[in-house]
């Protein structure tokens, strides 16, 4: 078949491909991140590119997608165009996706338990000789010792540990270093070293998060965190949401494109973190990986269509600790892979080990954790029950579903202030305006409503003399950054569609938590503290989040940010088998609430599309 060269620019990255590959396709091979929150449907219009060389032709119905001068200029969607020639391609600001503000660490950073036992353990013995009288089997002599040791009477091992073992032995004097891993089922002898390498034991947590994966190499040792490394999560190129990507694995493209997506990542991490600090891949012998059901799924390569369909189940809320070489991971080939449980559909493990990580399920008081993403999910609970929800938030928080949203990256605006018709903003890393993220987006809601330039319900006062204030196909907006100051030369707006879209998602949030509340008997006032996790909620102005009705009117104290408690508790996890085991337990406790089919929910979701709600009883501190 004949093949074509294209061209990805400003990466100057090139690729060679098959006549008739999608050009999103082709940016995927060649590893150029293009936005696609609708995962290759040719629906959400995000991936639009240029094509600055040779002939590329979209599919008509893509077409409406541009102007007729956008078309001119060789603007096409990515996931619409074939290839049939040699083409040169520049994927403009607006259609990127730079690295993210990716959240590696967490409140609980210094965690360190002397009694913790950690899964994985190197155990130094030393052997008697065999006689005579004293003749076992030399794998019986050190489960000898084992028992000795660890309390237990039978031990698993693996082929390859004995097929050296008498020269081992023999030549080492007797004295060896067994690595066991404690599962579920007992101890399993993973290696059998010569002498003393005790110093040497290392595991990886991972967070598999929808948007990016996060990885740390730890030294199970001395509980240290040798180095951290995050990335763009792969699977964005088959959608940037897990409906998306579950439409996808469940319809044309199947499954194994995402989970393939999600091992690369994996591999990349921890080759890059070993290769930085001369650790070989044979020390890592042990991985603790959490996300959400529909990433653990992925991660394991199971079937994820039922998790989206009435009555939403999975295809496992519990995960079998394997091999990790038998999904594609490499580390030490008897290294073992744990995927933290989940609770349903849409809780899962990262929520069960952020819920670990706080110490809810220790504490004698009544304590509570945010997740803010496309989903809100909230857990709330003590040393004695635990409940939880999700809401669907959509993407309007990671600056989906807006004219001008766009993630946590490089030119994003994340913070905004307005004082008398002067807008002010931040970007991150300072650089020139690209568009608006989840913080960004609360800040303009906030700084609008303020100042009166929008009402309660969110609309414009079109009223009002600000130059700032326009209507564009009767559709109201008003400009955050002017052209000449962004990075496209295009002005950076928000409009009425976008406010109403951010009402509905912070709408969605509160009253999941507020049904929640309702729903174990309790007031806001009685919840000692509410703990927000990831990356969203770490760069949220607290004040104007209450202000505009996402987070409930408490004091400021009360609400922690805890950075990324999926990793938190997946860290832990690695260093305690203590905490794995409370995380398992906590995935069978913690009761679900379905809100679906909750009629409060529905009832506490039209109250709270008002800013900052329809009762303002619920915000006495809130004033403008």
């Amino acid at each position: 078949m004949k093949t074509y060269r294209i061209n990805f620019l400003p990466d100057n990255l090139s690729v060679e491909v098959e006549e008739g590959t999608l050009i999103a396709a082709a940016a995927q091979q060649a590893g150029v991140f293009i936005k696609n929150l609708c995962g290759g449907e040719g629906v959400c219009g995000q991936c639009r590119v240029q094509v600055t060389s040779g002939i590329a032709e979209a599919e008509e119905h893509a077409r409406a997608f541009f102007s007729d001068e956008e078309i001119k200029k060789g603007y096409i969607l990515a996931c619409q165009t074939e290839i049939h020639d040699d083409l040169e391609i520049t994927i403009p600001p607006e259609s990127r996706m730079d690295e993210s503000q990716i959240m590696t660490g967490g409140a609980t950073e210094a965690y360190g338990d002397a009694e913790a036992m950690p899964v994985v353990r190197k155990i130094y013995i030393e052997l008697t000789p065999p006689t005579l009288e004293d003749n076992i089997a030399d794998i019986e002599r050190i489960s000898r010792e084992l028992r000795k040791k660890l309390g237990w009477h039978t031990f698993e091992i693996h082929l390859n540990c004995l097929q050296h073992l008498s020269d081992i032995l023999r030549d080492n004097e007797w004295k060896v270093t067994v690595t066991v891993v404690k599962d579920r089922n007992g101890y399993r002898i993973l290696k059998i070293d010569p002498l003393d390498t005790t110093a040497h034991n290392y595991g990886v947590a991972i967070d598999v998060g929808t948007t990016t994966v996060v990885a740390q190499l730890v030294d199970i040792n001395s509980w240290e965190v040798v180095g951290v490394e995050g990335t763009h999560n792969m699977q964005a190129s088959y959608g940037e949401d897990v409906i998306s990507r579950m439409i996808y694995a469940c319809g044309k493209g199947g499954l194994h494109p995402l989970h393939e997506a999600v091992v690369k990542n994996i591999n990349q991490l921890i080759e890059k973190l070993a290769g930085e600090h001369s650790i070989p891949l044979d020390e890592i012998k042990f991985i603790v990986a959490a996300g959400n059901t529909t990433m653990g799924h992925f991660l394991l390569g199971l079937t994820p269509c039922s998790i989206r369909l009435d009555p939403y189940v999975p295809t496992a809320d519990v995960y079998p600790p394997i091999l990790a070489k038998d999904i594609g991971i490499h580390i030490h080939p008897n290294g073992v892979l744990e995927t933290i449980p989940n609770v349903a559909s849409y809780v899962g493990g990262d929520i069960v080990a952020g819920v670990m990580s706080c110490g809810i399920p220790d504490s004698p008081q009544v304590k509570g954790l945010i997740d803010i993403g496309t989903n809100g999910e909230i857990a709330i609970g003590n040393n004695e029950w635990l409940v939880c929800c999700s809401a669907s938030a959509g993407p309007a928080f990671e600056g989906g579903g807006t004219r001008c949203g766009m993630r946590a990256t490089k030119g994003a605006i994340e913070k905004v202030e307005i004082t008398k018709g002067d807008v002010t903003y931040q970007t991150i890393r300072n650089a020139k305006p690209r568009g608006i993220c989840g913080s960004g987006l609360i800040d303009c809601i906030y700084e609008l409503v303020r100042n009166g330039i929008i009402g309660a319900d969110g609309k414009f006062d079109r009223n009002r003399e600000d130059v700032r204030l326009g209507v564009e196909d009767n559709i109201a907006n008003y400009i955050i950054a002017h052209d000449h100051e962004t990075e496209s030369g295009e002005s950076i707006l928000i409009t009425e569609s976008d406010i109403d879209n951010l009402i509905k998602s912070k709408g969605a949030v509160f009253a999941a938590i507020k049904s929640l509340v309702d729903y174990i008997g309790l007031t806001f006032d009685q919840i000692d503290n509410f703990y927000v996790a990831g990356g969203f909620g770490s760069y949220l102005n607290i004040s104007k989040a209450i202000a505009i009705g996402l987070l409930p009117d408490i004091p400021r104290e009360k609400i922690q940010f805890i950075g990324n408690s999926s990793l938190t508790g997946a860290r832990m996890c690695l260093l305690s088998e203590a905490a794995l085991e409370k995380c398992m337990n906590i995935s069978r406790s913690m009761t679900n609430i379905e809100l679906s089919v909750y009629q409060p929910f529905m009832d506490e979701y039209i109250a709270a599309l008002f800013l900052p709600h329809t009762d303002r009883k619920l915000f006495p501190s809130v004033e403008y």
